[in-house]
């Protein structure tokens, strides 16, 4: 295999599937040295800077890193990757990770929290102590689905009591200088303002681990016995939650979520965490919070998920979809091979005999939850045209009518369908009509929506992908946005 093909496979984000239109890696945080043993054979984290702060006798000499920075792993010769076997967790709860290292070596792993801290978009936690790496078996691959549920247990993180909840990344790195990553949730029962919820699903969805040429599939890919990139006609209708995400390791569109987190924890909301399958099952009262905000790309969403939100907005829940293209294939979460619930994931598209897997077309369209629904791509970004500039969602942005917001329709876009139902609202407007020319050069339009339940439930649909990014994404941060958000999550959190 030729050093083209292993580059070509390198970032996790393949050219197939949406790309990420916003330049910036997900997770802006990742800088600085590598992390690496020193002479002690103490692990020294990347962020330390040894020239910044000259030791003194208090501190210890930090020796100069073995390489010029973090090498990535990828998913061709597998130097480091891993995965958890265990969902969202609870403080007091154990957190399972399966990891290959390839040479085994000795590794070790940092966890960081997402969220503001003072600008730098994550803190460290906690490290490892030093773990002795081995190579796993290959994943095991059935009809196109792939599966690592049969790699050994690696290392078991107790999540202590008084950890905060959040968004989690394990930074794996090897001795040799090698890094992948892992995110995670830990979670609570306890009430807050707003049930932020990762949208692992749609995730999931996407993975195409291992993207080595041979083996990996997502539901929108696999390869052919050539090593060519098949379309999803033949790729996987059934993914597993037991294997790494392919690159890097972190799923793509994770950094829309962490662009909320930085900026909604900046400004101290009352933030409790979720994952998508804690939504399918069960594991979360979305009518003890008054708002359930969906921050990202949230593509695939089950019978149980729809139906746990539809019962939230009929109890007064408010909604938040920061993104576009939400709910738009319905999907059956079931058990791994183990017993293990919602460890796999089933959508057959259009695939096989049988009904399609659109809610549009199984009579449910998105558009009854949402207010609008998906369009199509935007290959450009184009601006976001305000509309109803004297609504308050508005108010104190300075935004007036017919103001271009560059590049904020970008990725995918929602729209109102005229000829598609409405939810039942008191009363709707739309906030944007933003133009945009697709992929075949026609010329259409996005809308963002806003709507009132007969509950009193407030539902905004941002439709587009750049919403998010513009909350604290550098080059992307929009103070219009920004104050936008910050007015509707006030009244849903019935702030003065």
């Amino acid at each position: 295999m030729g050093s083209e093909q292993i580059r070509r496979w390198e970032s996790g984000a393949l050219a197939h599937a949406v790309t990420d239109p916003f330049g910036q890696g997900p997770v802006p945080w990742l800088r600085g040295n590598v992390t690496y043993f020193d002479d002690t054979g103490q692990v020294v984290p990347w962020y330390v800077d040894g020239q910044a702060h000259p030791p003194t006798s208090d501190t210890p000499r930090v020796p100069a890193p073995r390489s010029a920075g973090p090498r990535s792993a990828d998913d061709v010769r597998r130097q480091i990757k891993g995965f958890t076997s265990t969902g969202a967790v609870a403080p007091g709860e154990a957190v399972d990770f399966h990891i290959t290292v390839d040479p085994p070596q000795e590794f070790a792993v940092d966890v960081y929290r997402i969220g503001h801290y003072g600008g730098d978009g994550a803190a460290k936690i906690t490290t490892s102590p030093r773990l002795s790496g081995i190579v796993q078996p290959p994943p095991l691959t059935a009809d196109r689905t792939v599966s690592c549920h049969h790699w050994w247990l690696s290392w078991r993180l107790q999540i202590p009591s008084y950890w905060s909840i959040g968004a989690y990344v394990a930074v794996l790195t090897t001795a040799d200088g090698y890094r992948s990553h892992i995110p995670f949730t830990v979670r609570d029962k306890h009430p807050a303002d707003l049930l932020l919820l990762l949208p692992d699903v749609t995730w999931q969805a996407y993975n195409l681990y291992p993207e080595d040429g041979r083996t990996g599939a997502s539901l929108y890919h696999a390869w052919d016995e050539d090593g060519r990139l098949l379309g999803e006609a033949e790729a996987a209708t059934t993914v597993s939650f037991d294997r790494p995400y392919a690159g890097a390791g972190l799923p793509l569109h994770v950094g829309h979520a962490y662009d909320f987190i930085r900026w909604a924890e900046r400004y101290g909301y009352d933030l409790a965490y979720a994952d998508a399958r804690d939504l399918h099952g069960g594991h979360v009262d979305p009518t003890r919070y008054r708002g359930l905000v969906f921050p990202g790309h949230d593509e695939y969403w089950s019978t149980s998920m729809r139906r746990t939100v539809e019962l939230a907005r009929e109890n007064g829940t408010s909604l938040v979809f920061l993104s576009a293209n939400t709910m738009y294939w319905q999907v059956e979460l079931g058990p791994s091979p183990s017993g293990v619930p919602d460890r796999l994931m089933t959508c057959r598209k259009r695939q096989g005999p049988g009904r399609s897997v659109l809610w549009r077309e199984i009579d449910r369209p998105e558009q009854e939850v949402i207010g609008i629904q998906y369009a199509g791509h935007v290959p450009e970004p184009h601006p976001l045209i305000v509309r109803n500039a004297d609504h308050w969602l508005w108010e104190a942005t300075g935004a007036q009518e017919g103001d271009e917001i560059a590049g904020l329709v970008a990725g995918e876009a929602d729209r109102y369908f005229p000829r598609t139902p409405l939810p039942e609202h008191e009363e709707r407007i739309l906030l944007a009509h933003s133009p945009y020319t697709d992929r075949e050069g026609a010329l259409r339009h996005q809308e963002t929506s806003l709507y009132r339940a007969p509950s009193g439930a407030l539902v905004f649909a941002s439709g587009t992908f750049a919403w998010s990014p513009a909350l604290d994404r550098p080059g992307h941060v929009d103070t219009r946005v920004q104050r936008a958000t910050a007015n509707l999550l006030d009244r849903i959190c019935k702030r003065d």
